[in-house]
């Protein structure tokens, strides 16, 4: 288990499909009379275009499963911007035809975010059901390292919403409020530094890491394919290994 009791669980390469596991695991805690919990799922726009985003609204609302869906609405599906991707007028009201509520919050609003999850966790925790919450926001970076956000979106556009960053927004608040300085930041930022650095070399210090571990989860019981592909990688990685000795 993950240090500290969290239930945190890997990035799903497959767009979408991670709401279908978030239901999965809601369902189970609902079954198992594990009050007092939720599943938070994190999901892009592009999310909302896929089958198993339908299917996982469709099982929380009828099972009343503990979850809540936060939709990062940040403009574009990789290169394929909002508007090519569907008529709906807020990425949020998908979830009507499902009998789940739901709200559209500014995602560069930092109390306005927490205020929304806060009050869904809520819900969930209580037997209330699922909740979506569409966060209107903006990737300010390419999706990839081989992407190229300048062939699809224009610089003008980048500079509007780089105004709206929630970072120095928040800042701002705080500063205004009185309860934030140049000061605190710098302390911040050398405690979080500190942390980083020594889970960094926490994790090379490692003298038991087994690399082809994730082979040993993806099934129940052990699947040729997968063996297969264990082999394959450990193959490679013994190759890099001499190569580089």
């Amino acid at each position: 288990p993950p240090p500290g009791g969290e239930r945190t669980l890997p990035v799903s390469i497959i767009v979408g499909a991670q709401t279908l596991h978030a239901v999965g695991i809601g369902y189970a805690m609902r079954y198992k009379g594990e009050k007092d919990s939720a599943v938070l799922v994190f999901f892009g726009d592009g999310a909302t275009s896929e089958g198993d985003f339908y299917e996982a609204l469709n099982f929380a609302s009828l099972w009343e499963a503990p979850v809540v869906f936060l939709c990062q609405n940040n403009q574009y599906a990789i290169s394929v911007p909002r508007s090519r991707q569907t008529r709906s007028r807020t990425l949020a009201q998908k979830a009507l035809a499902h009998d789940v509520p739901c709200i559209q919050v500014d995602g560069n609003d930092a109390l306005g975010m927490y205020s929304a999850a806060a009050e869904a966790l809520e819900r969930a925790r209580s037997g209330g059901g699922p909740t979506l919450i569409e966060a209107v926001t903006y990737r300010l970076m390419m999706h990839t390292t081989a992407d190229d956000p300048r062939k699809y979106r224009s610089k003008e556009e980048e500079e509007e919403w780089r105004k709206k960053d929630p970072i120095p927004r928040f800042r701002t608040y705080l500063a205004e409020k009185g309860i934030w300085n140049g000061e605190k930041e710098e302390a911040l930022r050398g405690e979080i530094k500190k942390i980083l650095d020594e889970e960094v070399r926490a994790f090379e210090a490692q003298k038991d890491f087994k690399p082809d571990a994730p082979f040993d989860h993806v099934f129940g019981t052990p699947h040729p394919w997968i063996e297969a592909q264990r082999a394959e990688f450990l193959a490679e990685l013994e190759k890099e290994r001499s190569e580089n000795a």
